[in-house]
């Protein structure tokens, strides 16, 4: 400001606005010293007014520096501090499913006429129910601190309960070097590492549903290395079973479960055909032993804290295979996960194997003394289970699947998210991205599960074997040894925030029901275990899945 005024009195004086007035008065010293003083006045004044200009460019700069940003965008809501370093964010996911069977048996459990539904006579099976329900209500809320530490919360509201789903907080000290820790998903799986939004099916496959960890509570190191085309991860956990999902309570023993993984994109930057491959391997290692403590014969198999053993459903949620009441894990627990994808353009293929090979035991326990039921009263049972000499067995679990993906709409097929070309829009004339997807998966259980001590199979019809059904891990009249999926889908994606999905279903099994049921005219209880029971596959599940999504 002053040097612009200094120029402005400069050009005034040469062109003779102020020289005029000069030369007349140059005798008269104190009109000069008037003029003077004037001239300082105003220099003065030009000063203060560029100062207080630099102040108001100060206190402007100052609160943009110190006030939050409000951020609102498909991504979600939230606010920032100015310098980024810190923020949160609100987020969610809405998942409306319709489940419609046309051939399918309900759950393993309970078949008698108490249960809801038909009971057929001959297999023993209630038919499935076809439902409307609430597959995933998640809110979240995440954010940062201090410029590297990330958390995340969220919920799960579905299912008519509160529960924890993630609970987390990150430190990324360096790309190579990150640290996690409380519930989140393991770093094992490949199909579990895509989130609940971005998943190319209805349900997962059986590799993630059935085999490997689904939620655990730990700490996990990890980081990418090498230019970022290796990830690596290692993790020390409290441990689940089979599929399992922890709740946030403490473990009821002190052994942790080792988990690794290594994953490699060496053509991750490369402009080719193989820039969208990937490959890698994990892990997952404890000792995985059930609660000694508990009445495994009057306590249900379901409670997995209790047995230490999973059950296994289809992607209908029907449990096809449970372990016996009197199994329990007692020993060594591998998991052992090879994994790949590959995305080119509109393709996509992803390829998962895992194979679980755990430790069980037959246990035998006391009866709860006279009254003492669920309701806690009467005397204390002081029967304690014990394991059967010479029933411990190493039993080998595996599944398999792959599946691949089609953008008819041209987009690029990624691990992640889709974001179509033209969100849906019948104004403007924009359909969205539409996607084919077409999957088989498969799970398989160790044939020595059905088999009894003496070698022979569970619920034949010999003598023998019916006296040693006992001491089976399983009964193959109950569970079945194979489930066998086709799955074919198409999915739309309206815009980065909404799908509709549909998948037809197919599934088959080896073994799981029997021959020659005989109920009670009450339809109370059944015969299973009868001489005339024959082992023979459970008819097959036949199914249309249909989901509407929102995730922000």
């Amino acid at each position: 400001m002053q040097l612009k005024f200094t120029k402005f009195a400069t050009v005034l004086i040469a062109s003779g606005i102020i020289s005029l007035p000069l030369t007349a008065l140059a005798n008269d010293s104190a009109e000069l010293e008037e003029l003077r003083a004037l001239v300082q006045s105003l220099d003065q004044q030009v000063k203060v007014l560029a100062r207080k200009g630099e102040v108001a460019e100060e206190n402007t700069s100052a609160a943009k520096n110190t006030t939050p940003v409000v951020k609102a965008s498909e991504n979600g809501f939230g606010i920032e501090s100015a310098d980024g370093k810190n923020s949160i964010k609100l987020g969610g996911l809405i998942q409306y499913d319709y489940r419609g069977f046309n051939q399918d048996a309900n759950d393993v459990r309970n078949r008698s006429d108490a249960r809801a539904g038909s009971l057929d006579a001959v297999t023993g099976f209630h038919d499935a129910n076809d439902t409307w329900l609430a597959r995933r209500l998640r809110p979240n809320i995440q954010g940062t601190l201090f410029g590297k530490y990330d958390y995340r919360f969220q919920e799960e509201f579905a299912g008519g309960s509160a529960s924890v789903v993630d609970a987390y907080i990150d430190g990324r000290f360096d790309p190579a070097f990150k640290v996690r820790v409380g519930k989140y998903m393991p770093f094992v799986g490949l199909e579990l590492l895509q989130s609940g939004d971005d998943i190319k099916f209805i349900e997962r496959s059986y590799v993630s549903n059935n085999i490997l960890p689904n939620r655990d509570q730990g700490i996990a190191v990890y980081g990418d290395v090498l230019n970022n085309k290796l990830n690596y991860a290692f993790g020390y956990n409290n441990g689940v079973v089979d599929g399992g999902n922890a709740s946030t309570t403490s473990e009821f023993d002190s052994k942790k479960e080792v988990t690794a993984r290594l994953f490699a994109t060496p053509f991750k930057d490369d402009v080719n055909a193989l820039s969208g491959f990937g490959f890698g391997i994990a892990a997952t290692y404890t000792d995985a032993t059930a609660e000694k403590n508990l009445n495994f014969t009057d306590t249900t198999a379901a409670d997995g804290t209790r047995n230490g053993l999973p059950s296994y459903v289809t992607n209908g949620q029907q449990t096809f295979f449970r372990y016996s009441p009197a199994t329990v894990a007692d020993g060594k627990r591998l998991r052992v996960a090879p994994q790949a994808y590959y995305y080119n353009g509109p393709f996509g293929l992803l390829a998962e194997y895992a194979r679980v090979s755990q430790d069980v035991s037959l246990a035998s326990g006391g009866s709860p003394a006279a009254g003492a039921g669920s309701s806690g009263t009467g005397a204390a049972s002081t029967a304690q289970s014990t394991i059967l000499a010479g029933s411990n067995k190493t039993l080998n679990n595996d599944a398999w699947q792959i599946a691949a993906t089609y953008l008819l709409t041209g987009e690029d097929s990624s691990f992640k998210s889709i974001k179509p070309k033209n969100d849906f829009d019948l104004d403007k004339g924009g359909w969205g991205a539409w996607e084919l997807a077409l999957r088989y998966s498969e799970l398989s259980v160790d044939s020595d599960t059905f088999k009894n001590s003496n070698g022979t199979l569970a619920s034949q019809t010999s003598a023998d074997a019916i006296a040693k059904l006992a001491d089976s891990f399983a009964d193959p009249t109950l569970s079945a040894r194979k489930a066998k999926t086709w799955t074919a889908g198409i999915n739309w994606y309206l815009n980065s925030n909404a799908k509709i999905v549909l998948n037809y279903e197919q599934t088959s099994f080896d073994g799981g029901a029997a021959t020659g049921k005989a109920f009670k005219a009450d339809g109370s209880s059944n015969n299973y275990n009868a001489a005339t029971n024959r082992v023979k596959d459970r008819e097959d599940e036949r199914a249309l899945f249909a989901r509407f999504q929102a995730a922000f």
